[in-house]
């Protein structure tokens, strides 16, 4: 080799590595977010909004609601098949469901029974296994017949006598009685119509009056 000959570096014979552009970099990180995204609102959060008042005074409309959805196993897409929970659905949990009537709508209600509980509504009084169910959340027309009533006639389908909730079913009813559709006149949500728990009010917008009900952002529901 001749000596006048100069050694070149390794690395200047290297092909050049091409920069991705910008606009496949854009497209790849928007990618990623909406995968998690979904991933996120199928199996752990998802945000729903309160268009009726069967849930006043606890949830207004207006009011945007997130729900936990893998505390009680979340229901994986495109398969039927849930993933296992933290817990099951108790007494008190205010829940969205698929609409046993039209499973397209989604509807949000207060858990009153679970599975083997005999449930009986006297005037506006529910009695869980015989014993009167306490219940500071509920909203009536009249506060002054919210008094128990044994001889008040009762005209729902579900609850007039002693009713037992099946296995893997619930007895749900919105706080607000007198205008509520629930379980009284449409039966039980079974288990695996159940989405997920409601668990926060991250948003609330009252539309009659155009304003912003900041008091009620990011409120925990109970």
């Amino acid at each position: 080799m001749d000596e006048q000959t100069q050694s070149i570096p390794a690395e200047a014979v290297e092909p050049k590595r091409r920069r991705k552009s910008a606009v496949r970099e854009y497209a790849e990180a928007i990618g990623v977010a909406v995968i998690l995204a979904l991933v996120i609102r199928a199996l752990v959060v998802q945000a729903f909004t309160i268009p009726s008042g069967s849930m006043m005074d606890t949830l207004l409309v207006g009011d945007y609601i997130l729900v936990n959805k893998f505390l009680y196993g979340a229901e994986l897409p495109w398969v039927e098949w849930r993933a296992p929970g933290l817990r099951l659905p108790q007494r008190g949990d205010i829940i969205v469901f698929k609409y046993p009537q039209d499973e397209k709508r989604d509807f949000i209600k207060r858990i009153v029974g679970t599975p083997g509980d005999r449930i009986q509504i006297r005037g506006r009084q529910v009695f869980v296994n015989g014993s009167p169910l306490t219940e500071s959340y509920t909203k009536f027309a009249d506060a002054a017949l919210a008094r128990p009533r044994p001889d008040a006639y009762c005209g729902y389908a579900y609850g007039c006598e002693p009713t037992v909730v099946p296995p893997d079913s619930f007895f749900v009813m919105g706080d607000n009685r007198d205008n509520s559709q629930d379980s009284r006149y449409w039966g039980f949500v079974r288990r695996d119509k159940i989405k997920g728990k409601a668990f926060l009010i991250y948003w609330s917008w009252d539309g009659d009056r155009h304003w912003l009900r900041w008091w009620r952002l990011a409120n925990y529901i109970p």
